[in-house]
């Protein structure tokens, strides 16, 4: 067996809360473990600091295994307890907080559930009107009507898919840094250009300025364009108010960094919404949103770009205020 001074430099390495035992007896504890159990003491008793009747059962039979428990240090707080021999007598003892793990099972779940309801929703319509169409019993006027609803909600899937198909691409780049240099200036201009049909039929309009000295970043071109026209699209759907009303799109450079910023006069978020708005297929308003053409996904998917560019977004906005979002790059 390793030398005492051996194991407490081993047991101090490890970031886990980590405790070897003699029995009851704790003969040496790390760092974490004194911070996560404020009455552990070496060389005092493993009953006067841990009080978790599963954790103490397991800690002092000593057998070697792994078993998930909660109540450690707060009831809804998950760990996985492991404990394996070290030589014929001691026991270690290491406890690994498993709160991000069930985060991400959760958000995995949540995910595969709402992308379903995203995608069954839309195909219980086309299905029953399909059906009511092969029934044969209507006239033209109502077949056409049949028929455009059918189209509308296939095209409502179609934008689901694509989201769904533009994120996973995304993410799985997340980690590649793009390269190539991108004038900010022209990416805005193609998408201004693309989203001012979008912007007639909602009798509003797009205002564009840039700056005389056009930033230059290092990025994904297709991507940024797909950001702002993100961007841009909500602020169109939410933030138009009817005629008159004026979504601003500004690329300027500050310090080193170039931001791009899109801006409405609408009706503007309340505050509590504002942290989650990122989520995948979080909708202050769901029958709006899902009215007005969204998926749900537009803002996860330029939260994904953004940090593939190494960048940060920023989301201002209440009530009756309008809605501001900035997203900063740093320039080439």
């Amino acid at each position: 067996m390793a030398r005492v001074p051996e194991l407490q430099t081993i047991i101090d390495a490890l970031d886990e809360p980590s405790l070897l035992l003699d029995g009851t007896r704790v003969v040496m504890a790390n760092g974490a473990a004194v911070e996560l159990f404020s009455n552990l003491r070496v060389g005092s008793d493993v009953r006067l600091a841990i009080r978790n009747p599963i954790a103490l059962d397991h800690i002092i039979a000593g057998e070697p295994g792994d078993v998930e428990m909660a109540g450690i240090d707060r009831p809804e707080r998950p760990w996985l307890l492991s404990i394996r021999k070290v030589g014929d007598q001691l026991v270690l003892a290491r406890l690994v907080d498993r709160s991000a793990a069930r985060a991400a099972e959760k958000m995995r779940v949540d995910f595969v559930a709402n992308a379903s309801h995203e995608l069954r929703t839309p195909l219980a319509t086309i299905l029953g009107y399909a059906e009511t169409l092969a029934d044969g019993e209507f006239d033209a006027e109502s077949n056409a009507k049949f028929g455009s609803i059918i189209r509308s909600e296939a095209q409502r899937m179609l934008r689901v898919v694509e989201d769904l198909m533009s994120l996973s691409r995304i993410e799985a780049d997340r980690f590649v840094a793009p390269r190539d240099r991108v004038d900010l200036g022209e990416v805005a201009e193609t998408s201004v250009s693309q989203c001012r049909s979008m912007a007639d039929q909602r009798s509003c309009s797009i205002e564009l300025h840039i700056d005389a000295e056009t930033p230059v970043v290092r990025g994904d071109r297709p991507q940024l364009i797909q950001l702002l026209d993100n961007l841009i699209g909500n602020a169109l759907r939410y933030g138009c108010m009817g005629p008159g009303s004026v979504v601003r799109v500004s690329v300027r450079r500050e310090g080193n960094s170039a931001v791009l910023s899109v801006s409405d006069t609408g009706e503007g978020i309340p505050r509590e919404h504002l942290p989650r708005l990122t989520e995948r297929f979080y909708r202050v308003d769901e029958a709006r949103s899902r009215s007005s053409g969204g998926t749900g996904l537009g803002l996860a998917i330029v939260k994904h770009i953004v940090e593939r560019h190494r960048g940060t977004l920023a989301i201002r906005s209440s009530r009756g205020e309008g809605t501001d979002v900035s997203v900063r790059l740093p320039l080439a």
